[in-house]
């Protein structure tokens, strides 16, 4: 069994709504294959793409589209064909697309947002998450050599993680590390999270649901709910809704380390 193989669950489990972000289909560090497989995994009422779904600033320099980034998109198509609600909310690399929002093609919809009721009946802001981004909003150039500098330490990841798996090692994202650790870094996710939250305190929402800066985390900011779907590129997350309204962050690695333990107790398992 391959490391993408070990993203999806067993069987196909029903939940209520599925959310991710951050695909970047289109460029060498999208972890389609790993995407592909952890969809199959599920059938759920509605799903949300939280944006930069397609890179388009990528796709600007040269066209990189490989049958795995194929895949995805017709998984997608699958679903949507067997009942289930796409929305696709537009984020800044996939921004060419917001001149197409309310765009409704059968059970899917491009959007810039929206909001989402869970079971128990919270109301989510479902937003990409680059309108509270100074940098991104503001200061294009700076935006576009911080992605330049990102892609090299993807580059980095993308190799390592070639020799961690020769190896018989797990998915682990450097670029993530990274982030975790530079205090500049860690300085911004705070500021982000503290405007977007701002945000849903002054609309009377109970929470939001983003994506934008990579970094998966389901917790309280401001006094409201805070829900960031992650990305398919370093991390490889999504956010999971169940039937009672609670809202799961699933993460590749833990996929991967629950699966490996599976594994071990069936050898050590008497015959």
């Amino acid at each position: 069994m391959t490391s993408a193989e070990l993203a999806r669950p067993s069987r196909k489990q029903r939940v209520r709504t599925l959310w991710i972000s951050d695909v970047h289909l289109g460029t060498r560090d999208c972890q389609a294959e790993h995407l592909s497989h952890f969809l199959k995994g599920y059938h759920a009422d509605r799903i949300y793409l939280v944006g930069d779904i397609i890179d388009g600033w990528k796709l600007r320099g040269g066209m990189y589209w490989p049958q795995a980034h194929t895949n995805v998109i017709r998984r997608l198509l699958t679903m949507s064909k067997r009942g289930t609600e796409v929305i696709y909310v537009t984020g800044n690399h996939d921004e060419f697309l917001r001149r197409y929002s309310k765009l409704i093609l059968g059970n899917i919809q491009l959007v810039d947002e929206a909001v989402h009721v869970t079971a128990d009946g919270r109301h989510l802001l479902v937003i990409h998450g680059d309108q509270f981004d100074v940098i991104t909003r503001y200061h294009r150039w700076l935006a576009f050599l911080g992605d330049s500098a990102y892609e090299f330490t993807l580059t980095l990841n993308r190799w390592l993680n070639h020799w961690r798996a020769r190896y018989g090692y797990g998915y682990w994202s450097l670029s993530a590390y990274l982030k975790h650790k530079v205090k500049t870094a860690v300085s911004f996710i705070s500021d982000f999270e503290e405007a977007i939250a701002h945000e849903c305190v002054k609309r009377e929402l109970h929470g939001v649901v983003c994506g934008h800066i990579h970094h998966a985390e389901i917790r309280q900011v401001g006094g409201v709910e805070y829900l960031n779907c992650g990305d398919w590129v370093e991390s490889c997350t999504a956010l999971i809704e169940h039937w009672d309204g609670s809202i799961e962050l699933y993460r590749l690695a833990d996929a991967q380390a629950r699966e490996a333990q599976l594994k071990a107790l069936k050898v050590a398992e008497p015959a």
